[in-house]
């Protein structure tokens, strides 16, 4: 897809990888709908665009995707825009913590952020990229979405539904102007992670990725109109051995379970 003077709406706007991801975006030439939580912090990546010299008129928009009247609220200002041709859904949370040890309140809200409410966001602004001559939905999800991880249980939930979601979608809409597609991030140098998270990685030699370049592939996987990609190796072997073998990626797991828990209640 060439992504120049497409109309962009990019949730999670706010975060590491939003934030890298909006500034090469607009440097390809996109005109950009922001959308955070934080007005605050997108009033700043404006301000950021603007100073790089970027031309486009972009536009931001504060508001909570678990909530049902701001989605409406995000979908009708992207109506007035003239409509939007590539939804990103990259807005989530992450809490890394024994499932028995979580709260239920964590546990339900991790599933709504990243998984119910990017739907329900999608489902609301179907009928106007079926507007487009072409349009696209991107989700973000996680490597995690495909291998079950100790200590993130609720979240590797919410992932592996997200990526369910984008291939049935997918093959629900093929039959019309609007391609879905899911890419999944290894761990990311973000603020996502707790110093804990980043501590067990570093402990199990887990690789981390910047948030510069998990954007650049997101860049990439859309202009290759890509229906799946995973970044990052070994961790995409590993995604496909679990899938043929799961017993083997379970006990590698398995070994590093007393290290992970450590991590997880510390």
């Amino acid at each position: 897809m060439d992504l120049k003077g497409k109309t962009i709406l990019l949730t999670g706007a706010n975060g590491g990888i939003g934030n890298a991801l909006g500034k090469l975006l607009a440097e390809q030439g996109c005109k950009l709908v922001l959308c955070s939580l934080s007005r605050e912090s997108l009033e700043k990546l404006e301000r950021d665009l603007a100073a790089s010299g970027n031309t486009n008129s972009h536009s931001i928009i504060a508001a909570d995707i678990s909530s049902s009247e701001d989605r409406h609220r995000i979908a009708s200002e992207c109506e007035a825009l003239g409509g939007i041709d590539v939804l990103i859904n990259l807005a989530g949370v992450l809490d890394f913590n024994l499932f028995e040890e979580q709260s239920p309140e964590m546990i339900e809200r991790t599933i709504r952020i990243n998984l119910l409410s990017p739907m329900l966001l999608c489902h609301e602004l179907l009928p106007q990229l079926k507007l487009k001559e072409k349009a696209k939905v991107l989700n973000v999800g996680s490597i995690f979405g495909s291998i079950g991880h100790p200590g993130f249980v609720a979240y590797c939930a919410s992932k592996a539904g997200m990526k369910t979601f984008t291939e049935a979608l997918s093959r629900e809409l093929a039959d019309s102007n609007i391609s879905v597609s899911y890419i999944a991030p290894r761990a990311t140098a973000t603020a996502l992670n707790s110093d804990r998270v980043n501590e067990m990685n570093k402990a199990l030699g887990n690789n981390t990725d910047t948030p510069d370049y998990v954007a650049s592939q997101i860049i990439s996987h859309l202009q290759r109109d890509k229906a799946l990609s995973y970044i990052g190796w070994p961790e995409k072997f590993f995604v496909r051995l679990n899938a043929l073998l799961p017993s083997v990626v379970h006990k590698a797991l398995i070994k590093n379970l007393g290290l992970i828990k450590q991590y997880a209640r510390s």
